[in-house]
């Protein structure tokens, strides 16, 4: 009945910052040549499983911005786009437990700040491809 009364709209998926990161590790990925693939605003709980209802719990609502899959779709490597202001409130605690649950699940974890170049950008990327190759 809510969803009867209420009026929506839709919203933008990413912010500026993270659609030019987007855009930009998608060429990345073009050029080093791997069957990777970008996905944006991911639920944890999507892509990590645990036994631990309570575990489960504490992480399937988070989200990560963006989410490198292989070409079958296995999550490798999330990447975090953080604003000048993403530092606020208790942003450290749930970055941590994200970092956590990612790790514990083999999951990759990149940070991209406010400042980074497209030519930090680009490294990062490329030391993954590595990484992966090796």
């Amino acid at each position: 009945k809510a969803v009867m009364r209420a009026k929506f709209s839709s919203r933008a998926l990413l912010n500026q910052k993270e659609l030019r990161v987007f855009a930009a590790i998608e060429k990345l990925l073009e050029i080093e040549g791997v069957k990777w693939r970008l996905m944006a605003q991911v639920s944890l709980g999507e892509i990590i499983g645990s036994a631990d209802k309570a575990a489960y719990l504490a992480i399937n609502s988070k989200r990560v911005d963006l989410l490198l899959v292989d070409g079958e779709g296995k999550p490798l490597h999330s990447i975090e786009s953080q604003g000048a202001g993403h530092h606020q409130g208790n942003a450290a605690a749930r970055d941590a437990v994200k970092k956590e649950a990612l790790r514990r699940a083999g999951i990759g974890y990149v940070e991209v700040v406010a400042g980074d170049r497209p030519d930090d950008l680009k490294a990062i990327i490329a030391k993954l491809v590595r990484q992966a190759r090796a």
